[in-house]
């Protein structure tokens, strides 16, 4: 095929960052630039993207992060996951006549763990202080910013729930009672206020030492404050939410402070030269691996990234793996960590990718592992829960409402998103992936104490007994969040990762398998046309079940998508340019040994952005 990109991969020898908008890239590289490393970069880009991206992630969120420690030869995932309330239980939602965890409100709410994940990495891996990592986000905050289209628009949608249902939010997203501007700085005072007193906390209480005040800056978070804060606004809150009813939500202070992030290894995987390594169970993750691990049996170096025969293979092991999601991810007690495992055997991946045919699957098909039977939840649910809920205010990840027609964007198309990524890697050799979302301004009302909004996530949950993702007190629901790493020839290779909720594991898979297999550039990996299937309970409120959907880009070809519909795909064909949202960065050795970064972003949606030197 002939490869044309929309920007050079960026190749340079002293750092590179890349990220789903312009301004937490070059925060990051600021930091490279001023002697921070990886660490320090990807958490001061984390922070900057907490504010100029509210729409897609916030404090309240979550993010999971995978990282490579050059000094200390070692890869670790870190659980930003938040857990479920300790009064958050199937029963609990059955007491309020729900089948369901609504997609917005209060009753959602997990634990935080974005604030825990971020200075857990920084305490242990990172050389700057709380002060410095959060000085670019509180700038920001407290100074201005420029709001992106879509953030004006995720406002608009919901302007009139912040008017008359969550005064708070309209607080915070409708200064002046007025509807931010595109192309006017916009300031978040309140979440200013938060950080700064984070900080000064912190420094009084830290006693002079970086790793104190980072200590002290999680208690004031987790134990101080902030949990305060959310306790009281959770306890005696009424907030209309999609059940079509206002509740208070479960999220209390001991919830808060009993949580901490979790350090654990990286599942892994090999294919061919490389080792993909991916969050546990906990996430999405295995997604990934268990297609790396069907398309080692499927011959795709004979079929060319813009061909049915490469988009055909890949989409049908997505299908496989992403029903074995259903049956078997999750963390509550009746959750099989040997089951798991067995999913990522080669045995039963080569079983799995037998199943596939020329003809397109069109039945959801989770597998045995260890022969044993896999329970599916009530996929009828979604029916029932759409016959009483209130759906004014969106569905789906994140729960926006529809976009609303505007003067302001006459005849453009304005990029939907769900979800934040960023990469780094330093002149050392570190590297960082973390996938940070949550706590999106449409989602939750947000707390005046705080200026910012909890997260959604426990609609990921089941209430139906006995799965591995069941509703549980003080365990985390499964995660669709799933940044990627790689290692090539036993070295350290590649960070990557994308938003985009179910279809994350999805486009990762594609542009790695573009770039491990036809050689493709990280630039051209990313900007070759992309897909997704829809063949799955939706993991967010109201979890509908679609089968055997296959939206493309218009950029393949006729032929090839005709292809793909004689082979039984219920063909959707999307704009140009409009399926994923990549980014990535990659570190390699030359022959004398010198240590060259590569570095490569989405043009989807004109704010990705990489940069290095």
């Amino acid at each position: 095929m002939s490869i044309f990109t929309t920007r050079p991969e960026i190749i340079g020898t002293f750092g590179v960052a890349a990220s789903t908008h312009w301004l937490a890239a070059q925060t990051a590289m600021g930091v490279l630039e001023r002697g921070g490393n990886a660490f320090d970069a990807a958490v001061a880009g984390g922070f900057v993207l907490q504010v100029v991206e509210p729409h897609l992630n916030g404090p309240g969120g979550e993010v999971p992060i995978l990282l490579w420690n050059e000094s200390e030869r070692q890869a670790q995932a870190i659980c930003g996951q938040g857990v479920a309330p300790a009064g958050a239980s199937t029963a609990a939602f059955q007491r309020l006549g729900l089948e369901q965890v609504p997609g917005i409100g209060l009753l959602p709410a997990t634990v935080p763990g974005a604030f825990g994940a971020w200075l857990t990495m920084l305490r242990d891996h990172g050389t700057w202080s709380l002060a410095a990592v959060l000085e670019p986000a509180l700038r920001y905050a407290r100074e201005g910013f420029v709001l992106i289209p879509r953030a004006i628009q995720a406002i608009l949608a919901v302007e009139d729930l912040f008017r008359r249902r969550w005064p708070t939010s309209a607080h915070v997203w409708l200064p002046d009672n007025q509807c931010p501007v595109p192309g006017q700085l916009f300031r978040l005072p309140a979440l200013a206020a938060t950080y700064e007193k984070i900080i000064a906390q912190a420094q009084d209480q830290g006693g002079g030492k970086r790793t104190g005040e980072i200590e002290a800056a999680l208690a004031g978070w987790y134990r101080g404050f902030v949990a305060r804060a959310i306790d009281d606004f959770c306890r005696t809150g009424k907030i209309p939410d999609s059940s079509g009813q206002a509740h208070s939500g479960f999220l209390r202070y001991d919830d808060m402070a009993h949580w901490q992030a979790a350090v654990e290894k990286p599942l892994q995987l090999d294919f061919g030269r490389h080792t993909l390594m991916k969050c546990g169970f906990w996430s999405q993750g295995p997604v990934f691996l268990q297609q790396a691990g069907m398309l080692r049996h499927a011959g795709l170096a004979h079929c060319a990234p813009d061909t049915a025969g490469f988009v055909h293979g890949i989409a049908e092991a997505a299908k496989l793996a992403l029903a074995d999601r259903l049956a078997w991810y999750g963390c509550a007690p009746d959750a099989s960590h040997e089951a798991q495992m067995a999913l990522l055997a080669d045995d039963y991946l080569q079983q799995r990718w037998g199943l596939v045919q020329r003809q397109a699957s069109d039945i959801l098909r989770p597998g045995s592992p260890l022969g044993r039977k896999p329970q599916l939840p009530d996929l009828d649910v979604a029916r029932r829960t759409l016959l009483t809920a209130d759906t004014r205010f969106g569905v789906g990840e994140p729960t926006f409402a529809p976009l609303v027609a505007s003067a302001q964007w006459p005849g453009r198309e304005v990029f939907v998103g769900d979800t934040c990524h960023i990469d780094v890697i330093d002149r050392h050799g570190n590297m960082v992936a973390a996938t940070p979302s949550g706590g999106w301004l449409s989602s939750s009302p947000a707390i005046p104490a705080l200026g910012f909004a909890l997260n959604t996530r426990l609609q990921m949950t089941w209430l139906d007994k006995s799965l591995p993702n069941t509703l549980t007190p003080g365990v985390m629901p499964c995660t669709t969040l799933s940044p990627s790493m790689a290692f090539k020839d036993g070295e350290p290779y590649m960070v990557f990762g994308t938003p985009g909720g179910d279809q994350q594991d999805q486009w990762s898979c594609a542009f790695f398998l573009r770039h491990a297999v036809h050689g493709m550039n990280l630039q051209e990996a990313i900007d070759a046309p992309a897909w997704h299937v829809d063949h799955f309970p939706a993991s967010f409120w109201p979890r509908a079940t679609r089968l055997n959907e296959l939206t493309l880009e218009s950029r393949f070809a006729p032929d090839q998508i005709d292809a793909l519909r004689q082979q039984g795909h219920q063909v959707h064909v999307g704009p140009p340019w409009s399926e994923s949202r990549m980014s990535a960065c990659s570190r390699w050795r030359d022959a004398q040994g010198r240590l060259l970064l590569r570095a490569a972003a989405n043009p989807r949606g004109m704010q990705g952005y990489a940069v290095g030197r």
